[in-house]
């Protein structure tokens, strides 16, 4: 038995070698494909911008492909105009340029990108920014994510954020039209004012508001309890839409203070903060007071559960609702990391949350005048 279980765990180490070289061949014909289509949509839009090649041509181009390469798929003329549109819309001028500052960010922080550490100086330079970003990011995600993006996004700040959580989040086709659909850029940008009172604590784009749980089948007059019963029953969607960086830890998470049990609802750990993050739940709107408990959690949160390497704990407050101005008074002395957002059982209409961004981004532009 003790062979058959030696022989078991040598077997199973070259079928993770059988895994990892898989992987690395599926990257790499996906990198392949990726560059390819990029490489033909530059040819056909130089061709058509100089008037060389007019609609006829490319229709000719897809016949010809058709004729010396059977039974291969995308070169229709659709496909064709798709790869033009696909470099069109991430040349230097038209993409890189206004994304510049989050690229060389981005850059900076791929493991696997190390002439980025040795070419510091370059990182100005459009055309190498351009190189780098269809090589190290474009070329991470599958063309049909690639298509999605380009076809349910419009500003240059959207389709980034879609091209970076695609790729750090390893979205499944699946997974990345949930996003979209979901509007997650416009939550993931609204989020930020609601957290203005701990900035510093808490990581940019990493929380949302309001979550979306569209995924729930609730009663009419739900209670708290059937709410986190319905979370926990679909825990695999809850924790794709609060990221996949959270690991559940359990619900009803038991802490003893004094003489006293008390249970929170959902904890979570998260591997990039390095951090217990509880979100408590209310199916009402928020109120002050909701803010005290959350911050009695968290304290004995950090006091007993929490190890000495990690970080001080989050708390989420998810409510049906909220006053803005009634959560600026209740955050201004806040000094806990905690964060007050909405949820909601349906999907908001994606041109809502534009509006709302789109006003947001005028009422700071005039306290920035002002």
């Amino acid at each position: 038995m003790s062979n058959l279980k030696k022989n078991y765990s040598e077997f199973a180490q070259i079928a993770s070698l059988i895994d990892e070289g898989r992987n690395r061949a599926f990257h790499k014909v996906n990198e392949e494909l990726v560059l390819l289509y990029f490489k033909v949509g530059n040819i056909i839009s130089t061709k058509v911008s100089e008037g060389a090649w007019g609609e006829g041509t490319v229709d000719e181009l897809a016949g010809y492909i058709e004729t010396s390469y059977p039974g291969l798929t995308g070169f229709n003329r659709r496909g064709l105009y798709r790869m033009k549109q696909f470099y069109e819309t991430y040349t230097v001028n038209e993409f890189v340029s206004p994304m510049a500052t989050h690229l060389q960010t981005y850059l900076k922080t791929t493991p696997d990108n190390s002439k980025v550490s040795t070419l510091p100086t370059q990182l100005t330079d459009n055309n190498y920014l351009h190189h780098e970003f269809v090589t190290t990011v474009l070329t991470q995600i599958n063309w049909t994510n690639h298509r999605l993006i380009l076809s349910k996004t419009k500003s240059p700040e959207e389709k980034f954020y879609y091209l970076l959580t695609s790729i750090k989040e390893k979205y499944s086709t699946r997974e990345l039209e949930r996003a979209l659909n979901t509007a997650q850029f416009e939550r993931v940008m609204l989020s930020n004012p609601i957290v203005s009172a701990v900035r510093t604590q808490l990581p940019q784009n990493l929380f949302k508001d309001p979550y979306i749980f569209e995924f729930l089948d609730l009663p009419e007059g739900h209670s708290e309890k059937d709410l986190e019963k319905a979370l926990i029953k679909n825990l695999q969607k809850f924790i794709l839409e609060v990221g996949k960086g959270f690991t559940y830890m359990g619900n009803q998470y038991r802490l003893q203070v004094g003489n006293k049990d008390y249970f929170t609802d959902l904890l979570f750990y998260h591997r990039d903060l390095q951090c217990l993050v509880l979100f408590d739940l209310k199916i009402q709107e928020f109120e002050p007071e909701f803010l005290g408990k959350l911050n009695f959690y968290m304290e004995a949160l950090d006091r007993d559960v929490k190890r000495k390497h990690e970080n001080p704990s989050v708390g989420v407050l998810l409510c049906k609702g909220k006053d803005t101005e009634v959560v600026e008074y209740a955050m201004a002395r806040n000094t806990s990391p905690a964060l007050i957002a909405d949820y909601e059982t349906k999907l908001i209409p994606k041109k809502v949350l534009a509006d709302k961004l789109h006003q947001l981004g005028e009422e700071l532009s005039k306290e920035d005048i002002d």
